[in-house]
């Protein structure tokens, strides 16, 4: 059961993440050509980027001037053994567009270890919540991870990064056809990882992210009942780590086919 200082900043921070949501939506580009700057091969920072974090960071550190703040766009500003670890937009490049898959993620983490977190999809109207052993809920709604046991019956999906070597993308996503799985590739890990535990897809491997991308999700994963590869573990602390989340019944098996432990 977790403290009543959690659930006290659990239900604080979605008040302010529904603020930067409100913000972000009324920032949020006309469909088109992206708005934003390029600082990489498909890697863009808008404005909205920037102002949802500064949102943030400033509202948490006025409620808990004591917890730890790393944002995507900063770093780590504060310090503290409860740290609140944000990604103002994921799926930049989707809001640059004006489309709708994009979000607001924000987790908490009590050391190493992620105990709440929120991902809020405003232009989709979907709000993904979980407190560790609390259970995982979209819209208040409970939800699971999905039960498809065959390969052939799965919806796979596979980000994509330019941090990875060339031929690796495809190598991966050959190996998802060669199960016979449906591959998809959104723009967007966290609202993929989210939607590994809702149960709309069966799985997800993104071979080089960061744990602002993933540090809410990791609580909703494993409240889900998915199974999710070591990736605090083999470097996701510190730096761009791989990530593979499954649907239990697939796991091994897709394990296997991309080539990513989930031991």
């Amino acid at each position: 059961m977790p403290s009543p200082h959690i659930l006290y900043r659990f239900e604080a921070a979605r008040s302010v993440v529904r603020d930067a949501a409100e913000l972000a939506m009324k920032m949020r580009p006309a469909p088109g050509g992206p708005q934003a700057t390029q600082k990489a091969a498909q890697d863009w920072l808008t404005e909205t980027d920037g102002a949802v974090e500064a949102l943030i960071s400033h509202r948490i550190g006025q409620l808990f001037p004591e917890d730890g703040f790393q944002g995507e766009e900063e770093g780590r500003t504060r310090g503290g053994s409860l740290r609140w670890v944000v990604d103002p937009i994921d799926g930049t490049s989707n809001y640059a567009r004006g489309r709708n898959r994009w979000c607001i993620s924000l987790g908490l983490m009590d050391g190493d270890t992620p105990i709440a977190g929120i991902i809020e999809a405003p232009a989709l109207r979907e709000t993904y919540t979980a407190v560790r052993g609390q259970g995982a809920f979209l819209n208040g709604r409970p939800i699971h991870a999905s039960t498809v046991s065959d390969p052939a019956s799965s919806m796979i999906e596979m980000g994509w990064s330019n941090r990875v070597k060339p031929g690796v993308f495809q190598q991966k996503i050959d190996a998802i056809l060669n199960l016979g799985a449906m591959p998809r590739s959104g723009g967007s890990g966290a609202i993929a990882l989210a939607e590994v535990a809702c149960g709309r897809q069966d799985g997800y491997l993104e071979m080089s992210i960061n744990l602002w991308d993933v540090a809410a999700a990791l609580v909703l994963l494993e409240e889900a009942g998915a199974r999710v590869s070591p990736f605090l573990r083999d470097g996701g602390l510190e730096g761009a780590a791989t990530i593979l989340a499954a649907a239990p019944h697939i796991a091994d098996v897709l394990s296997q086919a991309v080539g990513v432990s989930m031991d």
